[in-house]
């Protein structure tokens, strides 16, 4: 038997709809079978429990921890916690002194070293540079490198090391130009158009390295450059110094105001680093990815993107004006984490834009993770784990249990209600809350496994929340459509007629509650943000269940004899929508029977009606 025209379009709708559906299920499937993913969605702390970190300041000397730092830490670690996601985490301050972080599961070490770690960057000048080792080195400096400034580690930096390249693409980095496309930015000399070209200081200071740093004349120091801020004192600490040796720099005191002697992060060098002049403060904005090459076209370099604020700006520009005109390795400018040099770039000049960024061997994991800590702000201080304990649910199996009946509760409710008011057409209404039940539960196990959602409480009650949205939206339509039907037309006109304008109220609706769980989601924390994240979840849900599974459903339903011949059980019934029996009257020398409406039908000419 062929198929109705008319049919074809919402037919489609619900193919493209199942499509959808079992696409999810089939992600779901796959991750849970061949990945970490699970059938159940992941639960919040408050029902499944998690641990506790007890997490104490670390502080130098005499210092003391203000209520402000301590507050402005815990702001900055509950938004690192649900950075990934709503994982329901709750932060707290205990005793004016330690901040309390609770979170669902077992967090991994990357995730507890991620939430205590200061990640400040800071912005120090190179004052003397040297291989990481205490190992006699050759007097021979053949680097061999294609360019004067920067291929491996070697050029204009340390290159009393030998020449090998077996950490050549890693650290060294960049080297402050200009690049066609990116103005100012670092951009390594490998992949720089000006790379054939040498830089002016490329050729001196190769000594540096091998001989020890200068000491102190007694004069003040005129800038943080100056070689008169390296006292007898760090001359002899950077000359000890081994970066090979584990735990090497284990409490070292990182002073912003005094010179640093320290190593890379990878131990290949060690440093003696004025004061910091560009805290990480300063930083705007952090963007993880590949560097660009002249033509546009991504390279293979990875690179965190910096975007300074205004007094940042200014103080980087004023510094690499200054690192332009010195020699190696003073021209240098160290980019350093928790007192370790990420990476040392040469200065060529001047970046006075306040956008740079930052290359030095990272993966795209190690850049993205740390991209991600500094856009959420630097810490004012760094954090050692005091304990660590697991902790029960506060409400458990038993609530949810209860908050499931309720939801049970509430669907029986709309089922009762929805058969009575519009009989069988009330079964669209049960049928698609079950489809958009459906689809809600695969979202929410998908999102534990792609970004760590977790439900908890707050969330379960979004979800019986949206019960209720979710009936609104069809009740909507199917008052829409009964209103045509009593203004005369036939059903499949209503149908198509009724949706037109019932889309309108359904789309202004979900939209002023998608509006709220947002507004509601950005401005609150921990169980709030569960609540507004699933309610704003199930409001889309709710578009694309009614416009996808309930109009074309309606559609095809209106063709059909039993709902398009206004059966009394189909909810469609003329007589119970308030449409009269029809009456017979007089029409010349015939008798006409017209149906007569609740709304006077107009005149024509002759004063009859139509």
């Amino acid at each position: 038997m062929a198929i109705n025209p008319y049919n074809r379009k919402p037919l489609k709708v619900l193919a493209a709809l199942a499509a959808i559906t079992i696409g999810l299920y089939g992600l779901l499937f796959a991750a849970a079978t061949w990945g970490t993913a699970q059938f159940a969605p992941k639960l919040g702390l408050d029902l499944a429990g998690g641990t506790q970190l007890v997490l104490a300041p670390r502080l130098v000397g005499n210092a003391k921890v203000s209520t402000d730092q301590l507050n402005q830490a815990r702001d900055i670690i509950v938004q690192r916690v649900d950075s990934n996601g709503v994982a329901g985490a709750e932060v707290t301050t205990t005793g004016g002194q330690n901040i309390v972080v609770s979170m669902p599961g077992t967090p991994d070490k990357t995730t507890e070293d991620a939430i205590r770690r200061s990640s400040q960057m800071q912005f120090r000048p190179v004052l003397a540079a040297a291989p990481g080792t205490n190992i006699p080195v050759p007097t021979g400096t053949s680097t061999g490198a294609p360019t004067g400034t920067a291929t491996g580690k070697a050029t204009g930096t340390a290159t009393a090391k030998p020449s090998s390249s077996a950490t050549p693409p890693k650290a060294t980095g960049a080297t402050t130009t200009a690049k066609s496309g990116l103005p100012g930015a670092f951009v390594k000399a490998t992949t720089a158009p000006t790379a054939t070209t040498p830089a002016p200081s490329a050729t001196t200071g190769a000594a540096t390295p091998t001989t020890p740093a200068p000491t102190s004349s007694g004069a003040a120091p005129a800038n943080a450059s100056d070689l008169a801020q390296i006292t007898p004192e760090l001359t002899k600490e950077f000359q000890a110094l081994d970066c090979a040796k584990p735990g090497v720099l284990d409490g070292i005191v990182d002073d912003p105001a005094k010179p640093l002697v320290t190593c890379k992060n990878d131990g290949t060098e060690k440093y003696i680093l004025g004061p910091v002049e560009v805290r990480g403060d300063q930083i705007k904005d952090a963007v993880a990815g590949y560097q660009p090459l002249s033509n546009g076209q991504p390279s293979g370099t990875v690179e965190i993107r910096l975007s300074f604020n205004g007094s940042g700006t200014t103080a980087f520009g004023n510094v690499t004006k200054r690192l332009v005109s010195l020699e190696d390795p003073r021209n240098r400018f160290a980019v350093t984490l928790d007192s370790q040099v990420l990476t040392a770039p040469t200065a060529q000049a001047a970046i006075l834009d306040g956008q740079a960024s930052i290359t030095g061997g990272f993966t795209i994991v190690e850049a993205r993770d740390l991209a991600q800590q500094l856009k959420f702000g630097a810490l004012p201080l760094s954090f050692d784990l005091q304990t660590r304990d697991q902790i029960s649910p506060t409400l458990g199996g038993e609530q949810l249990r209860m908050g499931l009946v309720a939801g049970v509760i509430g669907f029986i409710l709309v089922f009762g209600y929805s058969l009575i008011q519009y009989r069988a057409l009330g079964l669209v209404t049960v049928a698609s809350i079950v489809i958009a039940a459906l689809l809600t539960y695969v979202s929410i196990a998908l999102l534990g496994w792609s970004k760590n959602f977790r439900l908890d409480m707050a969330g379960v009650t979004g979800l019986i929340v949206a019960i209720g949205v979710t009936a609104d939206s069809f009740i909507v339509y199917f008052e829409r459509i009964r209103d045509e039907v009593r203004e005369g037309r036939p059903l499949r006109a209503a149908v198509d007629t009724g949706w037109r304008r019932a889309r309108r109220t359904i789309l202004a609706a979900d939209g002023v509650n998608f509006l709220a769980a947002f507004v509601l989601y950005l401005l609150a924390s921990s169980n709030v943000r569960g609540f507004a994240f699933t309610l704003g979840l199930t409001t889309l849900i709710d578009l694309l269940v009614v416009v996808m599974f309930t109009h074309p459903v309606v559609a095809l339903l209106s063709s059909t004899k039993f709902f398009g011949g206004g059966h009394r059980w189909s909810g469609l019934d003329p007589q119970r929508l308030g449409v009269k029996a029809a009456k017979p009257r007089y029409a010349g020398r015939g008798r006409v029977a017209m149906p007569t409406m609740n709304k006077t039908a107009p005149a024509t000419n002759d004063g009859s009606a139509l």
